[in-house]
């Protein structure tokens, strides 16, 4: 497994959310790209990187299928605990 070289961003909070679910279910950022497309949202390698690595902002439309995907609430994906 790689390591992040770069510093995390600010331009979102899903990040390092996204990765965490995704890892904990041992799912590869290919596969969660192909079950996005599936989902339809069209989403590169690149922007899923710079997505985990918050230096991008995400859209609602993302951040549902993201959520769904990986089985998680939006509200977890967004750091709100209830």
């Amino acid at each position: 497994m790689r390591t992040r070289k770069l510093a995390l961003g600010n331009k979102n909070i899903v990040g390092a959310r996204v990765t965490e679910a995704r890892k904990r279910i041992g799912m590869k950022q290919t596969e969660l790209l192909s079950r996005l497309q599936l989902a339809g949202v069209d989403m590169s390698i690149p922007a899923l990187s710079l997505l985990e690595g918050q230096k991008r902002p995400v859209s609602d439309v993302e951040l549902k299928a993201l959520s769904e995907i990986l089985s998680v609430s939006v509200d977890w994906m967004l750091g709100i605990e209830r």
